[in-house]
Protein backbone atom coordinates (compact mmCIF):
# COMPACT_ATOMS: atom_id res chain seq x y z
CA UNK A 1 0.00 0.00 0.00
CA UNK A 2 1.42 3.41 -0.89
CA UNK A 3 2.55 5.49 2.05
CA UNK A 4 0.04 8.18 1.05
CA UNK A 5 -2.97 5.91 1.61
CA UNK A 6 -4.27 6.79 5.06
CA UNK A 7 -7.60 4.97 4.58
CA UNK A 8 -6.48 1.94 2.62
CA UNK A 9 -6.65 3.21 -0.95
CA UNK A 10 -4.62 1.21 -3.47
CA UNK A 11 -4.52 0.72 -7.23
CA UNK A 12 -6.72 -2.37 -6.83
CA UNK A 13 -9.24 -1.03 -4.34
CA UNK A 14 -12.75 -0.59 -5.79
CA UNK A 15 -15.62 1.36 -4.26
CA UNK A 16 -17.09 2.51 -7.57
CA UNK A 17 -20.65 1.78 -6.54
CA UNK A 18 -20.46 3.98 -3.45
CA UNK A 19 -18.95 6.84 -5.45
CA UNK A 20 -21.63 6.61 -8.13
CA UNK A 21 -24.38 6.55 -5.51
CA UNK A 22 -22.99 9.63 -3.73
CA UNK A 23 -22.61 11.61 -6.94
CA UNK A 24 -26.20 10.88 -7.98
CA UNK A 25 -27.47 11.68 -4.49
CA UNK A 26 -25.56 14.97 -4.07
CA UNK A 27 -25.65 16.08 -7.72
CA UNK A 28 -27.71 19.27 -7.09
CA UNK A 29 -25.32 20.48 -4.39
CA UNK A 30 -22.21 19.45 -6.34
CA UNK A 31 -23.48 21.43 -9.32
CA UNK A 32 -24.02 24.44 -7.05
CA UNK A 33 -20.46 24.11 -5.82
CA UNK A 34 -19.09 24.01 -9.37
CA UNK A 35 -21.26 26.99 -10.39
CA UNK A 36 -19.84 28.99 -7.46
CA UNK A 37 -16.37 28.80 -9.02
CA UNK A 38 -17.32 30.94 -12.02
CA UNK A 39 -15.65 28.81 -14.68
CA UNK A 40 -15.63 30.16 -18.22
CA UNK A 41 -15.26 28.59 -21.68
CA UNK A 42 -11.72 27.68 -22.59
CA UNK A 43 -10.52 26.92 -19.06
CA UNK A 44 -8.51 23.80 -18.27
CA UNK A 45 -9.70 21.66 -15.33
CA UNK A 46 -8.23 18.61 -13.60
CA UNK A 47 -10.40 16.53 -11.26
CA UNK A 48 -7.90 14.87 -8.90
CA UNK A 49 -9.53 11.85 -7.30
CA UNK A 50 -12.25 11.82 -9.97
CA UNK A 51 -13.57 8.42 -8.89
CA UNK A 52 -16.07 7.14 -11.44
CA UNK A 53 -15.89 10.41 -13.38
CA UNK A 54 -19.42 11.62 -12.74
CA UNK A 55 -18.31 15.26 -12.42
CA UNK A 56 -16.21 15.40 -15.58
CA UNK A 57 -19.23 16.12 -17.78
CA UNK A 58 -20.33 18.88 -15.41
CA UNK A 59 -16.97 20.60 -15.86
CA UNK A 60 -17.11 20.11 -19.62
CA UNK A 61 -20.48 21.87 -19.67
CA UNK A 62 -18.79 24.87 -18.02
CA UNK A 63 -15.58 25.10 -20.09
CA UNK A 64 -17.23 24.04 -23.39
CA UNK A 65 -15.43 22.56 -26.38
CA UNK A 66 -12.67 25.15 -26.17
CA UNK A 67 -11.69 23.94 -22.70
CA UNK A 68 -9.98 20.82 -21.40
CA UNK A 69 -11.14 18.46 -18.64
CA UNK A 70 -8.88 15.73 -17.25
CA UNK A 71 -9.81 13.13 -14.63
CA UNK A 72 -7.26 11.37 -12.43
CA UNK A 73 -7.68 8.59 -9.86
CA UNK A 74 -5.46 6.03 -8.17
CA UNK A 75 -7.80 3.03 -8.51
CA UNK A 76 -7.89 1.09 -11.78
CA UNK A 77 -11.57 0.19 -11.35
CA UNK A 78 -12.50 3.84 -10.87
CA UNK A 79 -10.66 5.07 -13.94
CA UNK A 80 -12.16 2.26 -16.01
CA UNK A 81 -15.65 3.33 -14.91
CA UNK A 82 -14.82 6.99 -15.57
CA UNK A 83 -13.70 6.26 -19.12
CA UNK A 84 -16.91 4.33 -19.77
CA UNK A 85 -19.03 7.19 -18.44
CA UNK A 86 -17.38 9.93 -20.51
CA UNK A 87 -16.56 10.70 -24.12
CA UNK A 88 -13.18 9.61 -25.52
CA UNK A 89 -12.21 13.29 -25.74
CA UNK A 90 -12.13 13.49 -21.92
CA UNK A 91 -8.78 12.17 -20.72
CA UNK A 92 -8.87 9.93 -17.63
CA UNK A 93 -5.54 8.97 -16.07
CA UNK A 94 -4.75 6.31 -13.50
CA UNK A 95 -2.24 8.09 -11.27
CA UNK A 96 -1.23 9.07 -7.76
CA UNK A 97 -2.43 12.56 -6.85
CA UNK A 98 0.87 13.27 -5.10
CA UNK A 99 2.80 12.56 -8.32
CA UNK A 100 0.50 13.72 -11.13
CA UNK A 101 1.77 12.83 -14.64
CA UNK A 102 0.70 16.21 -15.98
CA UNK A 103 2.58 19.27 -17.14
CA UNK A 104 3.23 21.90 -14.49
CA UNK A 105 1.46 25.25 -14.76
CA UNK A 106 -1.04 23.94 -17.35
CA UNK A 107 -4.46 24.13 -15.61
CA UNK A 108 -6.79 26.83 -14.35
CA UNK A 109 -8.57 24.69 -11.73
CA UNK A 110 -7.55 21.66 -9.70
CA UNK A 111 -10.71 20.19 -8.13
CA UNK A 112 -10.50 17.44 -5.52
CA UNK A 113 -13.47 16.15 -3.51
CA UNK A 114 -13.37 13.77 -0.53
CA UNK A 115 -9.82 12.83 -1.49
CA UNK A 116 -7.33 14.91 0.51
CA UNK A 117 -8.56 13.21 3.70
CA UNK A 118 -7.24 9.90 2.30
CA UNK A 119 -3.63 11.14 2.14
CA UNK A 120 -1.07 10.67 4.88
CA UNK A 121 0.48 13.98 3.85
CA UNK A 122 -2.39 16.27 2.75
CA UNK A 123 -0.07 19.29 2.53
CA UNK A 124 2.15 17.55 -0.03
CA UNK A 125 -0.99 16.64 -1.99
CA UNK A 126 -2.23 20.23 -2.08
CA UNK A 127 1.20 21.47 -3.13
CA UNK A 128 1.24 18.91 -5.95
CA UNK A 129 -2.14 20.19 -7.15
CA UNK A 130 -0.98 23.80 -6.91
CA UNK A 131 2.02 22.92 -9.07
CA UNK A 132 -0.34 22.04 -11.91
CA UNK A 133 -1.82 25.53 -12.03
CA UNK A 134 -1.12 28.50 -14.20
CA UNK A 135 -0.64 31.88 -12.54
CA UNK A 136 -4.00 32.87 -11.10
CA UNK A 137 -5.20 29.26 -11.07
CA UNK A 138 -7.28 27.82 -8.25
CA UNK A 139 -7.25 24.73 -6.06
CA UNK A 140 -10.74 23.74 -4.85
CA UNK A 141 -11.01 21.12 -2.12
CA UNK A 142 -14.44 19.67 -1.34
CA UNK A 143 -15.19 17.69 1.80
CA UNK A 144 -18.40 16.12 3.09
CA UNK A 145 -19.51 16.11 6.69
CA UNK A 146 -17.59 18.84 8.50
CA UNK A 147 -20.49 18.81 10.95
CA UNK A 148 -22.04 15.60 12.30
CA UNK A 149 -24.60 14.27 9.85
CA UNK A 150 -28.22 13.97 10.98
CA UNK A 151 -29.94 10.68 10.18
CA UNK A 152 -32.23 10.06 13.13
CA UNK A 153 -33.80 13.44 13.87
CA UNK A 154 -35.97 11.77 16.51
CA UNK A 155 -33.07 10.07 18.38
CA UNK A 156 -29.90 12.13 18.80
CA UNK A 157 -28.53 9.65 21.32
CA UNK A 158 -28.48 6.70 18.90
CA UNK A 159 -27.13 8.96 16.17
CA UNK A 160 -24.23 10.02 18.41
CA UNK A 161 -23.45 6.43 19.38
CA UNK A 162 -23.43 5.31 15.74
CA UNK A 163 -21.10 8.17 14.76
CA UNK A 164 -18.71 7.25 17.56
CA UNK A 165 -18.88 3.58 16.58
CA UNK A 166 -17.95 4.40 12.96
CA UNK A 167 -14.95 6.43 14.13
CA UNK A 168 -13.81 3.63 16.41
CA UNK A 169 -14.14 1.15 13.55
CA UNK A 170 -11.91 3.34 11.35
CA UNK A 171 -9.40 3.82 14.15
CA UNK A 172 -9.14 0.04 14.60
CA UNK A 173 -9.10 -0.86 10.92
CA UNK A 174 -6.61 1.75 9.72
CA UNK A 175 -4.70 2.47 12.95
CA UNK A 176 -5.51 6.18 12.79
CA UNK A 177 -6.44 8.46 15.66
CA UNK A 178 -9.18 11.05 16.04
CA UNK A 179 -6.98 13.85 14.74
CA UNK A 180 -6.26 11.92 11.55
CA UNK A 181 -9.97 11.41 10.95
CA UNK A 182 -10.98 15.03 11.54
CA UNK A 183 -7.92 17.02 10.38
CA UNK A 184 -9.49 17.94 7.03
CA UNK A 185 -11.94 20.23 8.82
CA UNK A 186 -9.04 22.72 8.67
CA UNK A 187 -8.94 22.92 4.87
CA UNK A 188 -8.48 26.70 4.91
CA UNK A 189 -5.32 26.37 6.99
CA UNK A 190 -4.10 23.59 4.71
CA UNK A 191 -4.50 25.79 1.63
CA UNK A 192 -2.66 28.67 3.29
CA UNK A 193 0.19 26.43 4.46
CA UNK A 194 0.54 25.30 0.84
CA UNK A 195 1.20 28.91 -0.14
CA UNK A 196 -2.20 29.65 -1.72
CA UNK A 197 -3.79 33.07 -1.35
CA UNK A 198 -7.25 34.65 -1.38
CA UNK A 199 -8.62 31.59 0.39
CA UNK A 200 -12.41 31.30 0.30
CA UNK A 201 -14.81 28.80 1.82
CA UNK A 202 -18.48 28.00 1.25
CA UNK A 203 -20.60 25.31 2.85
CA UNK A 204 -23.59 23.76 1.09
CA UNK A 205 -26.27 21.89 3.03
CA UNK A 206 -27.47 18.60 1.59
CA UNK A 207 -30.95 18.30 3.04
CA UNK A 208 -33.48 15.59 2.33
CA UNK A 209 -36.97 15.06 3.71
CA UNK A 210 -39.41 12.17 3.42
CA UNK A 211 -40.70 11.02 1.04
CA UNK A 212 -37.29 10.44 -0.49
CA UNK A 213 -36.46 10.26 -4.17
CA UNK A 214 -35.06 7.02 -5.56
CA UNK A 215 -31.44 8.25 -5.76
CA UNK A 216 -31.59 9.56 -2.19
CA UNK A 217 -32.94 6.35 -0.71
CA UNK A 218 -30.56 4.20 -2.77
CA UNK A 219 -27.51 6.11 -1.51
CA UNK A 220 -28.56 6.20 2.13
CA UNK A 221 -29.56 2.53 2.17
CA UNK A 222 -26.66 1.05 0.20
CA UNK A 223 -23.74 3.34 1.00
CA UNK A 224 -24.57 4.27 4.58
CA UNK A 225 -26.96 1.79 6.20
CA UNK A 226 -25.30 -1.24 4.59
CA UNK A 227 -21.88 -0.11 3.38
CA UNK A 228 -20.76 2.12 6.27
CA UNK A 229 -22.77 0.73 9.18
CA UNK A 230 -24.13 -2.81 9.15
CA UNK A 231 -22.47 -5.79 10.81
CA UNK A 232 -19.13 -3.99 11.23
CA UNK A 233 -20.62 -1.79 13.98
CA UNK A 234 -21.90 -4.68 16.12
CA UNK A 235 -18.74 -4.83 18.32
CA UNK A 236 -18.92 -1.10 19.02
CA UNK A 237 -22.53 -0.81 20.16
CA UNK A 238 -24.49 -2.20 23.08
CA UNK A 239 -26.73 -5.10 22.03
CA UNK A 240 -29.96 -3.10 22.43
CA UNK A 241 -28.60 -0.17 20.43
CA UNK A 242 -27.33 -2.42 17.65
CA UNK A 243 -30.72 -4.15 17.44
CA UNK A 244 -32.49 -0.80 17.19
CA UNK A 245 -30.09 0.36 14.50
CA UNK A 246 -30.70 -2.87 12.58
CA UNK A 247 -34.46 -2.32 12.66
CA UNK A 248 -34.11 1.26 11.43
CA UNK A 249 -31.87 0.14 8.55
CA UNK A 250 -34.02 -2.78 7.39
CA UNK A 251 -36.38 -1.96 4.46
CA UNK A 252 -38.52 -4.96 5.44
CA UNK A 253 -39.09 -3.73 9.00
CA UNK A 254 -41.98 -1.40 9.93
CA UNK A 255 -39.48 0.89 11.70
CA UNK A 256 -37.36 1.42 8.56
CA UNK A 257 -36.01 4.96 8.95
CA UNK A 258 -36.12 6.03 5.31
CA UNK A 259 -39.88 5.53 5.09
CA UNK A 260 -40.77 7.27 8.33
CA UNK A 261 -42.86 10.39 7.87
CA UNK A 262 -40.47 12.28 10.18
CA UNK A 263 -37.26 11.32 8.37
CA UNK A 264 -35.09 14.41 7.90
CA UNK A 265 -31.49 14.12 6.72
CA UNK A 266 -28.76 16.78 6.89
CA UNK A 267 -25.19 16.67 5.67
CA UNK A 268 -22.74 19.45 4.87
CA UNK A 269 -20.49 19.76 1.84
CA UNK A 270 -17.74 22.37 2.23
CA UNK A 271 -15.73 23.80 -0.65
CA UNK A 272 -12.49 25.59 0.25
CA UNK A 273 -10.39 27.19 -2.47
CA UNK A 274 -7.25 29.24 -2.88
CA UNK A 275 -5.25 30.80 -5.70
CA UNK A 276 -1.62 30.47 -6.78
Amino acid sequence: MPVEALLGDTVTRDYSRKLTLFNAFARPELRQAVASLGLTPGMRVVDAGCGTGDMLGVFLDEVKAAGVVVGMDLAAAHTTAARRANSPETAVLQANLSQPPLAAASFDLAWSVNTINHLRDPLAGVKALAGLLRAGGRVALGQSGFLPDMYFAWDSRLERLVTEAVRQYYRDRYQVDERDLTSTRALTGLLRRAGLGNVKVQTFVIERLSPLGAADEEYLLEAIFRGTWGERLRPYLAADDYEELTRLCDPQHPDYALRRSDFHFLQTFTLASGYV
